[in-house]
């Protein structure tokens, strides 16, 4: 298992390049995350949260021809008994529905099974977020089951989310 300060400088995608996240990104992270498509999902996050939960090693933009259009960020659980990953993504709408997110969740999920060394990954879209939850099926996540009352949105209302996993043996 590798130490997490030994980031990658890029992760490549087919088409998009995942790159580590940096103070150069946090006005882009702020207005995708503004977005209205993207705040009812994400909702919340200003330039401390962004600050603080979005840069570091486990971080990354999502890059298209050179240009930050997403971000997606990881988790690892750390018990050895339990060890596994989890992933966010938050990609600009004028950037969806063209299997951009679905690349670079197939890119990150490499990284996580091939450099981090886990054997599953899981993703928890928003139930009500069809095109979140075909992305994921798209990079080949199944539906696990649903979490009831899994997440607060933005209006302090509780929503529940689908639980997707992609095991390393079906990647």
């Amino acid at each position: 298992m590798s130490d997490p300060r030994d980031t990658p400088s890029a992760i490549a995608g087919q088409t998009v390049v995942l790159r580590p996240t940096t103070a150069a990104h946090v006005p882009v992270f702020l207005e995708i995350l503004g977005h209205p498509e993207i705040a009812k999902w994400w909702g919340g996050y200003d330039l401390e949260r962004v600050r603080r939960e979005l840069l570091g090693p486990h971080g990354f933009a999502i890059e298209l021809a050179g240009e930050p259009i997403g971000l997606i960020i990881y988790r690892e659980e750390p018990d050895p008994d339990h060890r596994h990953a989890a992933m966010d993504l938050a990609l600009h709408p004028d950037q969806q529905s063209q299997g951009l997110g679905c690349d670079a969740m197939r890119a990150m999920a490499r990284y996580l099974f091939e450099v981090r060394g886990h054997h599953r990954v899981v993703v928890d879209p928003g139930a009500g977020n069809e095109r979140a939850i075909r992305s994921c099926a798209r990079a080949g996540f199944q539906r696990v089951g649903v979490m009831r009352r899994y997440e607060r949105s933005a209006d302090g209302t509780w929503n529940d989310a689908v639980l997707m996993e992609l095991l390393r043996e079906e990647f």
